[in-house]
């Protein structure tokens, strides 16, 4: 058990089993059992900034407080993404950068800086570290009345403390949405990523639970909101403010790190600097960048991130959506480009899989277009359950032309990649064998 466990009312099991999306209600749950559900409609209206307690009409809710003073320590106006984008290694999307997967051939366990992908809501900040503060504050610590001072922490203070080391992935929640319309001819919403939108990077940094600690966690919290330093997000004239997005406290003292490295050397601008959140296995959502600071609330906290975003919508859903994403699903990729131009002869086609439920256990191709299957050769058997498998399958062309590649992946909980993927509007957790289409000459 870990601490804080059994302070925060949480039994061993759920807290050791936030896997999906019902546990993570069920936990919430358990740790504000006088909170009714919300509908739509009032999930919308606390996402939008009004507090729980108004949401509810309830006369005696606790007084919100004022969130901490505008930012500090931006240095220069946010310009986009900072890093080079050379065409070789990425594909341009918007405001995001996805990494071509024919980019990994030959690279280690780790995706290398130069070619993680990018996936920014408005622009990367300049922040400088020098004066920039993480702030918490809120109902879920000790002596944080309204009037009180948020409990800050300085980039010294954060390299002062243990320092810890995980290599986890992170993918965006939308990675493989291309393939809703490309492979189901389903409509989504959303940056059309292929599989690109992913990354595995050994990461440094302090563990939240500490720095809760530090703050004066109480035994009431319940939710933690920790928000970026980027600029306010604008959907459709609307501003939505700060990117921000709800973790139980659960979550929160299991295995999260608010890290300041990345493979080995500070965060590049593009990916958090001066820290950000690694929530090991949950969707990309979760794992806020430039940190600015953290509400810590006796009671759950909602925002845009996880109402009208990031849960799944559409036909077979309720009207307010599922519960929250969390875990990501299982996924791979081939080293290829897309559409790739490959010799006939005797080859070896390379791959990752990956899952937020844990280690890869099997991988099997197809190089008929799913009407056959063999086994890949796995290269990672003991691999990090944060990070993915490498794999590679030999091949001999039977025929000059057009070819599909198949591959799917099945993790350790059994968890295995179906030939369709659910559908929802907005294009979520595409967890299907994708069709890779090559050409042999």
């Amino acid at each position: 058990m870990r601490p804080g466990d059994t302070a925060h009312g949480c039994p061993p099991d759920p807290c050791d089993d936030l896997t999906d999306e019902t546990t993570y209600e069920r936990v919430r749950s358990a740790q504000a059992p006088s909170v009714p559900p919300l509908s739509r409609r009032g999930m919308l209206r606390l996402s939008a900034g009004a507090g729980l307690g108004a949401a509810l009409g309830t006369a005696a809710a606790p007084q919100a407080l004022a969130a901490p003073a505008a930012p500090q320590g931006l240095a220069a106006p946010a310009t986009g993404i900072v890093k080079p984008l050379p065409p070789e290694l990425f594909i341009p999307q918007g405001t995001n950068a996805e990494m071509r997967w024919e980019a990994m051939r030959g690279q280690g366990d780790l995706t290398p800086v130069d070619r993680f992908f990018v996936r920014n809501h408005v622009a990367t900040p300049r922040i400088d570290a020098r004066t920039w503060r993480l702030k918490l504050w809120g109902t879920g610590l000790h002596g944080s009345p309204p009037e009180s001072r948020p409990v800050e922490f300085s980039y010294e203070d954060l390299l002062g403390m243990r320092a810890e080391t995980i290599t986890s992935f992170i993918e965006c929640t939308g990675n493989g949405r291309n393939f809703y319309a490309t492979q189901q001819g389903q409509e989504v919403s959303g940056t059309p990523w292929r599989l690109g939108g992913v990354g595995v990077a050994r990461w440094r940094g302090v563990r939240l639970s500490a720095v809760l600690e530090r703050a004066g966690l109480t035994p009431r919290a319940v939710d933690i909101l920790p928000r970026g330093l980027d600029a306010d997000f604008v959907d459709k004239g609307e501003d939505l403010g700060r990117v921000r997005r709800p973790l139980p406290v659960a979550k929160a003292l299991k295995d999260v790190l608010l890290a300041y490295e990345m493979n080995g050397a500070p965060l590049p601008p593009d990916h958090g600097f001066p820290v950000r959140l690694v929530v090991p296995s949950w969707v990309g959502i979760a794992n806020i960048k430039w940190l600015g600071d953290i509400q810590v609330a006796d009671e759950p906290l909602f925002s845009p991130w996880n109402t009208r975003y990031y849960r799944l919508f559409g036909p077979g859903y309720p009207p307010e959506g599922t519960a929250p994403l969390t875990r990501m699903n299982v996924k791979s990729a081939f080293e290829l480009p897309w559409e790739a131009a490959l010799p006939a002869g005797h080859q070896i086609l390379h791959g990752r899989s990956w899952s937020g439920n844990g280690r890869v256990r099997r991988v099997e191709v197809s190089v008929d277009g799913g009407a056959t299957w063999r086994p890949a050769r796995v290269r990672d058997h003991h691999a990090n359950p944060r990070g993915w498998v490498r794999w590679e399958f030999p091949w001999r062309p039977d025929a000059p032309g057009p070819h599909e590649l198949l591959a799917r992946a099945t993790d350790e909980t059994g968890a295995s990649q179906p030939s369709t993927a659910p559908y929802n509007t907005l294009g979520y957790l595409f967890g299907a064998v994708v069709r890779h289409p090559v050409t042999v000459s």
